[in-house]
């Protein structure tokens, strides 16, 4: 695994359950995470709000900063605007991701933070190759359009390795955090409420 003398790399979470491991890991290996909690795509704020409360008990536990982009629901559904009938894991749900790894660049720029990663990929309901293709994009688009940021990079760790999605689970239950029962979305199965 790459290191850099500046050892933060921003770790977008999607939730407490999904970040437990991820945090636990890149700690392990030599570096500082900062959590950037960003996720427009909650259907309501109450949902947002009680997984934004499971990733402060993360946070805290493992002793990582945690930063929240506040709520803007408007945000997801513009950018997802004619996807709405897409079926699960379909065309909806890539521009998703694209969505919060997009801002999650854009954090990172602000932060100064030169490595990025995201704990999506830790669900075995998401696709590993698929998110990393859309984090090597976004790499090649930033460096297009702020070459004097060089070198921003998205590290690709497939956090599902070596039993991560059993013991990321075992971390929220130790922990007693929230668990979500669906993705997120209004258009996604158990959504909508």
């Amino acid at each position: 695994m790459e290191q850099k003398q500046d050892n933060r790399i921003l770790l977008h979470a999607c939730c407490g359950i999904c970040s437990g491991y991820p945090i636990s890991f890149l700690k392990e290996a030599g570096y500082s995470p900062v959590v950037y909690f960003c996720n427009p795509n909650l259907d309501t704020e109450e949902e947002f709000e009680r997984r934004l409360s499971a990733q402060k008990t993360v946070c805290d536990h493992f002793e990582v900063e945690l930063i929240t982009e506040p709520y803007n629901h408007q945000e997801f559904l513009d950018y997802v605007k004619g996807l709405e009938n897409e079926p699960e894991r379909g065309k909806r749900c890539v521009k998703c991701i694209e969505l919060r790894l997009k801002k999650a660049f854009q954090k990172a720029v602000e932060l100064g933070i030169s490595l990025i990663t995201t704990s999506l990929v830790i669900s075995p309901h998401k696709n590993f190759q698929m998110i990393s293709e859309i984090g090597k994009n976004l790499e090649l688009k930033t460096a297009e359009n702020l070459p004097q940021y060089l070198p921003l990079k998205y590290l690709p760790l497939d956090f599902k390795k070596k039993d991560g999605f059993l013991k990321t689970n075992n971390i929220s239950k130790e922990l007693n955090i929230y668990r979500q029962k669906y993705c997120g979305c209004e258009f996604a199965p158990g959504g909508g409420k």
